[in-house]
């Protein structure tokens, strides 16, 4: 009886996050994936990943001289449920509001969401997913300058997820490209952006836009070099006592350092590429930031560090151990295919496996010859400092 009422509990929950998803005005991509453009593949059942990150852009005003800020941190916990279905919640600690009596929300808004990712096309290095995210209004301020549109209600919508991946069983280390076309919500109608219990211009229909993304990941031994493009459109545009009710474009380049295989450093920017539109009417709206400031900044620096938390033995052991396993499971894989050939006739589709597989074998072979050779390198100048020992009389 208890299992069944956890089974029922967890389909409500199940369907309350469906029907609630994607408010990804704040994009926190914790797991697979880049600063802004989500990927296709989901984490490994029972792994655990943590992504904290913190973004600002500031500028020094003239009327009177001083410094406007717009400052965000936050923070993103992506768990493996199975290898198709990651969870991820994602609350933004801190965000700058320039308005109130403090100028911050702490904490701002939490993002919950689900991706049903990690389908690969059969025969190809394409896999596709879908993301279904929401946002919940836990901060105090909401319709923030500076910032994508926000109305303080539950938004939702999703993203269909399309990417390449050159090698499907390294993806960390293979060439990826991105794409992502999403749906948003904003579930506003009634809602009074100005805060005036009689604001002239309430909210009459749903705030709706698209969302778009595309990016390429470019990576070596070290580090990983990352380049990505994203905007919306507002197809039903919220009222005009909205800060932020222009449609945007930015380009994101990133640096990740993977320190070590369970932690990784990334540094980037965005650039606004779009034009700097002001719509928004100020008659029964103040303008909580300077009037030489854009609605959208147009840039913005950020640094973040991963870690992969769970499991355990993926911070002890090296690439060389891990190389060494591969190696072992594809001898038996190997053994396996022979050992069907010789019971049936070859196939097209058998021939095509094998060379893939080889493919794959010789590479492994090649990076384990590098790891031997930098490890060979290193025990050379310890050998060359040892004093040579006298011949015994």
């Amino acid at each position: 009886m208890n299992s069944k009422k956890r089974w029922i509990r967890g389909t409500i929950v199940f369907h309350v996050l469906l029907c609630y998803s994607l408010a990804q005005g704040t994009i926190i991509n914790g797991g697979h994936g880049m600063t802004h453009v989500k990927s296709a593949l989901n984490l490994k059942s029972g792994h655990l990943s943590l992504y904290a990150r913190s973004q600002a852009y500031g500028k020094i005003v003239q009327s009177p001289p001083s410094a406007i800020w717009d400052v965000q941190g936050a923070f993103s916990l992506n768990v493996g449920i199975s290898d198709h279905i990651e969870l991820a919640i994602s609350p933004v600690v801190y965000q700058d509001t320039n308005k109130g009596k403090t100028g911050y929300n702490l904490p701002d808004d939490l993002f919950i969401g689900l991706k049903f990712g990690s389908h690969i096309f059969r025969g190809s290095s394409m896999v596709w997913g879908i993301s279904l995210d929401t946002r919940l209004p836990t901060g105090e301020y909401h319709n923030i300058a500076l910032e994508p549109y926000s109305a303080g209600k539950v938004a939702w919508g999703f993203t269909g997820i399309l990417s390449y991946v050159k090698y499907l069983d390294y993806a960390e280390e293979s060439l990826s490209i991105d794409f992502n076309l999403g749906y948003l919500n904003h579930n506003d109608v009634d809602q009074k952006l100005t805060g005036l219990d009689d604001d002239p211009s309430p909210v009459k229909y749903f705030s709706q836009e698209f969302r778009y993304g595309i990016g390429i990941k470019i990576p070596t031994s070290t580090f990983d070099f990352s380049f990505e493009l994203f905007g919306n459109t507002f197809f039903q545009q919220p009222p005009e006592t909205a800060y932020s009710l222009e449609n945007f474009i930015y380009f994101t380049p990133t640096i990740t350092y993977k320190a070590t295989r369970w932690l990784s450093i990334c540094a980037g920017s965005d650039f606004r590429i779009s034009q700097d539109k002001d719509e928004t009417s100020y008659e029964f709206v103040q303008k909580s930031v300077r009037a030489e400031l854009p609605n959208y900044p147009d840039w913005r620096i950020r640094l973040g560090f991963k870690f992969l938390i769970l499991p355990i033995k993926n911070h002890s052991v090296s690439n060389k151990e891990i190389l060494i396993r591969r190696a072992d499971s594809r001898k038996k894989l190997f053994e396996e295919i022979i050992r069907e050939q010789q019971e049936a006739e070859s196939t097209e589709e058998e021939l095509d496996k094998i060379k893939t597989e080889r493919i794959k074998a010789e590479k492994e072979i090649e990076r384990l010859r590098r790891l031997l050779e930098q490890d060979q390198k290193k025990k050379e100048p310890e050998k060359k400092k040892k004093p040579e020992q006298p011949p015994p009389k």
